[in-house]
This record gives structure tokens, C-alpha cells and sequence, in this order.
């Protein structure tokens, strides 16, 4: 019997090249490049004389045309995987061919397919409702089990329930002018909003302790975000309070949360988990916020603060052995919900604050993570400076029907106790004005400076250090010790100056801080804003000195609506920066709409039409 070599040799005329097929040999073919690759590919020849008898490239160290070497994914990447499934799927359609069965595939499960219903054009697919239905049922059992939430502490003074609501009226338009409503309906089924309180009694006069321990921080009576505030939050409403920095945002929303912990069904020591979730944007905020909270001992309350770049093992000692309130930053309080060291199935009081700063630092995917598996009928406190959409969405989708306090205008605006002053200075004169004004403080002044880059403020430090004055920096690239102890000195008045990027543009208070410097302008005129509210706090008077140079005259516009709200001195050579700037914006504008079709006139005369102004100015 001849063998396939002589069939061929004897017949060569039957012989044909058919279209290639694209079967990949089983030896490495990268020396012969795409050209070589592609015509391999092709090689597989059949005998039209005998149909039965095809010649088989394996003989030859080819493969067939379905054919692939186990380890072909690996060897030829993206194309060679899609190809791969490709083939699994119509080996899988010829064998459920071959046995009758008609559905490709493996048979679902009755726990499946008891969510999918048989449409219109006889397909199975997916029955949404009854899988949502099925969702919500569920959940509905697992949140039946936990005990009630208890939401209700207030007992209106009868001081505050005779103001007239005119006296109300009158009282919020003499108070920075603060507005109240419901933040997305007023349905006649909810409560009215209460009025304010005007004294720490008319709020806490059945909470002797909570008396005892504001009396003891010397405050004398309630801001105005405070008067209005607690009304709402003792009542058990949620709340979304809008004011800048320095206007008492943080005891607004954490002496009803005291009370909220301690008034519950469950006792304490009983309960599986914290109670008080108050979650912060920068680490700096929220231990901030830890040490605000560790002023006021109520029923020997715990609270701990977990935050990225912190002892991880010592935050999951301090959570384990049982705490009240977690202040936390998004990343890490996922990190050990996720691990499995925190439980926050029984948080019923949630605290979103300075959100959004969150938003703006990229952290409402965490948010809406660490919020899912939260009860639903807790209570929601969301704080923040501005209102922009994002925020907006966020309060839509976790709040039910708050109160909106609104502490002077939603338009961005600066503090009125600080005096802004603006230098045009050349970008490299900056460090040697920076030092003069070092050089001549006084005693008693307190400064931070702010710069844009981390590099800078490494630099301006270190050229401080080894002019022999003392100071201290924060930024990223620090240590979390090593920030913490920059704050604490800054603080305590180790140091009196501070040179810091926007790290500490929000939530850092430094009690008579008088001077803030803008060494460079920031990115945002917002953080502009926050920047400058770092002093003139608690109704002290401060300055802020802000730099310009050629660089910043996008940002000058902005930056006279902030002045001109605040009554501070614009100055003419401001406003001639922000003309410049728009007039440069339309002479721009201008030239691209005059380019137009003009771009595409290099290659040819097709487009040239941009340029006909001179051709028609001309004739």
C-alpha cells in the first residue's frame, strides 16, 4: 500500500491550495513575523481525488483546522483566547446537538430559574421584578430581627414654642441669615421644623451631664448652625447642614449623637456593635474630630479612630474590645469591615462629614460600600461647605426626607472675620517675601503656609531649619506619626509656624492661629476658601496673605466675587488681570472659530475656506 507521501508524488495535479484557515502550528513561530505567521497558518492541503482522504498537517507537525496546542492561550494572547472560547462554545452547540437536548449549555438550577420567566419571542430571560421583589423581602427579615431604633429625645422649652414665626424668621436673618426647608419635599404627613433653641438649657435641660460638660469648655451659648441643629437631631430627623469651617459644625451633630447612644433599647454592654459611625474625608479631620469627641466624657462613652497610615493592629485592638463611636476615614473603615474586625450592621446614627470634600477626593464608591450594609431606617447627619450635584445625589440616596440648614449664602464665600490681603509678587520672589514676613512676627503670631506642591513645602522647611527657625511641615509624603506630631505642635505652641499643603486646608483647628499664607495659589477657588477659614475662628479676627503671580490670572475673576462678598479691598491691578485674562479667552475663542474648516488646509485646498476674512477684507 503506497503511503501518503507517494499518493502525493504520484497525483501532484489533484493537489490544491484552499483559503487559509488560520490553524496555528504547534512550534513557536515568532521568528517568521506576522507575514510568515498568517501564511503558516494556511498550510493545509486536500486531495480532491479522494474527498474521504484529506491530507493531514499532523503527519507533517501541522494541526488540523479546530485544533489548538493546550498551552496556545498563553502563547498567543487576546486573539488566541477569543478564538479558543469561540470554539468551546460550538463544540458545546454540535454536542447538545448530538444528544437532542437543544439548549446549549448546562441546566440551570431551580433556585435560578425561579427569577426568569419566557418572554415575548419564547426566550428565557431574567424576571427583574420578582428578583427585586425576592431582594427586598429578604432584607425586610434580616432588618425585622434587630431591635427598634429609638430617634425621639426632644422636649421643646416652652420659651421656644411661644416665638411667633416671625420671631423666627427674624431670629435666622439676624443669625448669617439661615435658611431652613426640606431639603426634596414637604409632605403634610411630616413634622413641622422646629424652631431653634437660644440656649445650651432650651436644648439639654434633661441632660444635666451634657450641661456640665459644655459649661466646661467655656462656651457660652449655641452658634447659630448649633440653635437650629439640635432641635432637629434630638428629634430624630435627618439632617443636612450646609456652613463653612469654624461655625460649630462638629458639636452640632456629636451631642445628640451621645444622647442617641445611650438613650437605645439594647444596653450597651448587650449590643454586637458601635452605634455611632462618623466618617471624615482626610486623617487629619477626623482625629480632629476623635480628640472633640474625648472632651466630653458622657456615660464613659468609647470611641476610637481608624484611618489609613494609623497602627492598623492597635485600631483593631481598641474596635474589638467594644467601642460607642468609630470616626473613620472611607478607605480604612472598608478595610476592616471587610476583614471582618468590624461590625456595622447596628450603626443607627451615621455622620457624613465635610462630604463634599469626599466626593471631591474620589471616595463615594467607599461611601456607598461602607453604607449598603447599614440598617435603613438609621439616622443620617451629611455636613458639608458647598452644594454641589454630587452631594445632592448622595443625600437622595441615603436620607430620608432630611432638613436642610443652610448657614448664610449656598454661593462660596470667605469668612468675614478675616482681613484678605493680596501681593502680586513675580514666582521667584515668593521665598524671599515669605522670609522677610517670617522674619519680622511677632511673639504672639501664629502662621500657617500653604503650598501647592509637596516638594515646596519639603523645601521652604528645610530652609527655615537651616536659617535656625523653628517650624514644622505637613503633607503626603510624611509619616503619619510624623504629621501627627507636626499638628500637636503646631497646637500646643511648640511652633508657631506650620508649612503644609491642602492636607490642612479643611478640619484642622488651631486655637489663636492669626495668619495664613498662601504661598501659592490653590487649584480651586473652594480651596481658597477653606484655606482662609483657617483663622478668624470662634470670633477672633485674622489675616490671610495670598500670593499672585502672572500664573493665577484664571483664578482672579473668582477671586474678586470672594473679596467683594466679604467687603475686602479689591485691588485695581486684580481687576485688570481678570479683564486680560476674558479678553484673552475671546481672542482665543475668536481664532478657533476663524481656524474652523481652516486646519485641514495643509493638505490641499479642502478647508482653505478658514481663511477667507483676508480674502474678503481684501476685495
Amino acid at each position: 500500500m503506497a503511503s501518503i507521501e507517494d499518493e502525493w508524488q504520484e497525483d501532484p495535479v489533484t493537489v490544491q491550495m484552499p483559503p487559509p484557515q488560520y490553524s496555528r502550528p504547534q512550534y513557536n513561530n515568532r521568528s517568521r513575523g506576522t507575514r510568515g505567521r498568517y501564511h503558516q497558518n494556511g498550510f493545509n492541503r486536500t486531495r480532491e481525488s479522494n474527498s474521504s482522504d484529506q491530507y493531514s498537517s499532523n503527519a507533517s507537525g501541522y494541526q488540523s483546522q479546530n485544533s489548538r496546542p493546550q498551552n496556545y492561550n498563553k502563547q498567543r494572547g487576546t486573539r488566541g483566547r477569543y478564538q479558543e472560547r469561540s470554539n468551546w462554545r460550538q463544540s458545546e452547540e454540535n454536542s447538545n446537538e448530538a444528544s437532542g437536548s437543544g439548549q446549549a449549555g448546562p441546566e440551570r438550577d431551580t433556585k435560578t430559574k425561579a427569577f426568569t420567566m419566557i418572554n415575548e419571542h419564547g426566550v428565557e430571560v431574567i424576571d427583574w421584578d420578582k428578583l427585586n421583589a425576592s431582594h427586598d423581602q429578604a432584607q425586610k427579615e434580616r432588618w425585622d430581627k434587630l431591635p427598634p431604633i429609638v430617634k425621639n429625645f426632644y422636649e421643646e422649652d416652652p420659651e421656644v414654642s411661644k416665638m411667633s414665626p416671625k420671631q423666627v424668621a427674624e431670629w435666622r436673618r439676624e443669625n448669617f441669615d439661615i435658611q431652613v426647608k426640606r431639603t426634596f419635599a414637604d409632605r403634610p404627613d411630616l413634622n413641622p421644623i422646629p424652631n431653634p433653641v437660644l440656649t445650651f438649657e432650651h436644648a439639654f435641660k434633661n441632660y444635666p451631664e451634657i450641661l456640665d460638660e459644655i459649661y466646661k469648655q467655656g462656651f457660652k451659648k449655641p452658634s447659630p448652625i448649633q440653635s437650629q441643629a439640635w432641635p432637629i437631631l434630638l428629634r430624630g430627623d435627618d439632617l443636612i447642614g450646609i456652613a463653612q469651617t469654624g461655625t460649630g459644625k462638629t458639636l452640632a451633630f456629636l451631642l445628640p449623637a451621645l444622647i442617641h447612644i445611650e438613650g437605645q433599647v439594647v444596653p450597651r454592654e448587650e449590643r454586637e456593635g458601635p452605634t455611632v459611625l462618623v466618617l471624615a474625608p482626610t486623617r487629619e479631620l477626623a482625629i480632629q474630630i476623635h480628640k472633640e469627641v474625648s472632651k466630653y466624657q458622657y456615660k464613659n462613652v468609647k470611641s476610637v479612630c481608624v484611618y489609613g497610615g494609623g497602627d492598623r493592629k492597635e485600631q483593631i485592638k481598641v474596635v474589638s474590645k467594644g467601642v460607642d463611636i468609630v470616626i473613620a476615614t472611607p478607605g480604612r473603615l472598608n478595610d476592616l469591615v471587610l476583614a471582618r474586625h468590624l461590625n456595622i450592621i447596628n450603626f443607627s446614627y451615621i455622620v457624613l462629614d465635610e462630604a463634599d470634600r469626599m466626593l471631591d477626593m474620589g471616595f463615594e464608591p467607599q461611601i456607598r460600600k461602607s453604607l449598603f450594609d447599614v440598617r435603613p431606617d438609621r439616622q443620617t447627619v451629611m455636613t458639608s461647605a458647598t452644594w454641589p450635584p454630587g452631594v445632592r445625589r448622595l443625600a437622595e440616596s441615603y436620607m430620608k426626607d432630611p432638613i436642610q440648614v443652610t448657614v448664610g449664602s449656598l454661593d462660596l464665600a470667605a469668612v468675614h472675620t478675616v482681613t484678605q490681603k493680596i501681593m502680586f509678587v513675580e514666582e521667584n520672589d515668593k521665598e524671599h517675601i515669605l522670609m522677610s514676613f517670617i522674619a519680622n512676627m511677632g511673639p504672639d503670631d501664629k502662621v500657617i503656609v500653604f503650598c501647592g506642591k509637596k516638594a515646596t513645602a519639603s523645601h521652604i522647611s528645610t530652609e527655615l531649619c537651616v536659617k535656625g527657625i523653628n517650624c514644622q511641615s505637613l503633607h503626603g509624603d510624611r509619616d503619619q506619626s510624623d504629621r501627627e506630631a507636626a499638628l500637636e505642635d503646631m497646637v500646643d505652641g511648640t511652633v508657631n509656624i506650620l508649612i503644609a499643603t491642602d492636607v490642612a486646608s479643611r478640619g484642622i483647628d488651631i486655637q489663636d492661629l492669626t495668619h495664613v499664607i498662601n504661598f501659592d495659589f490653590p487649584r480651586h477657588i473652594e480651596d481658597y476658601v477653606h484655606r482662609v477659614g483657617r483663622t478668624g475662628r470662634a470670633g477672633k479676627m485674622g489675616t490671610s496673605i495670598t500670593f499672585v503671580a502672572r500664573s493665577d490670572w484664571a483664578h482672579a475673576k473668582e477671586l474678586i466675587k470672594i473679596l467683594a462678598e466679604a467687603n475686602q479691598e479689591v485691588p485695581d491691578e486684580l481687576e485688570m488681570m481678570a479683564k486680560r485674562f476674558e479678553a484673552m479667552k475671546l481672542r482665543r475663542e475668536g481664532d478657533d472659530r476663524g481656524r474652523g474648516r481652516g486646519h485641514r488646509g495643509s493638505r490641499g485646498n479642502r478647508g482653505s475656506y478658514g481663511h477667507s476674512d483676508s480674502y474678503v477684507r481684501r476685495y
